[in-house]
């Protein structure tokens, strides 16, 4: 097995969700330069993260949708497009199977 593998730098450090005002101290290797002032008077390095336990809709139990690049809003916006490309599709194939109708019945 390989010696040397895992990281011995682990030192205390703060984890913040804005999002839910949650935060928790741990021992981290993560680099930061960011501090804070914890509630036991210490200085910490801070690492922010998006989610956390106080706001995953899975331990909520709510349904939240947290979109900090916009994924969310590019998401629906390529859905409403496919679903008006798709009508279009439904109508244009409409039109086209009734002048075929429409053809052929004039032939008759």
């Amino acid at each position: 097995m390989k010696s040397n593998l895992h990281p011995a730098t682990y030192r205390p450090v703060v984890f913040s969700d804005d999002q839910a005002k949650f935060a928790f101290l741990t021992q981290s290797t993560a680099a930061t330069d960011d501090t804070i002032k914890w509630e036991d008077g210490n200085e910490y390095p801070l690492i922010k993260v998006h989610i956390s336990s106080a706001s995953h809709p899975f331990f909520t139990g709510e349904e939240k949708i947290i979109d900090t690049e916009g994924r969310v809003d590019r998401f629906k916006a390529r859905a409403a497009a496919a679903e008006a490309r798709k009508e279009q599709l439904a109508n244009k194939a409409k039109k086209a199977k009734a002048a075929s109708t429409k053809k052929a019945t004039t032939e008759e």
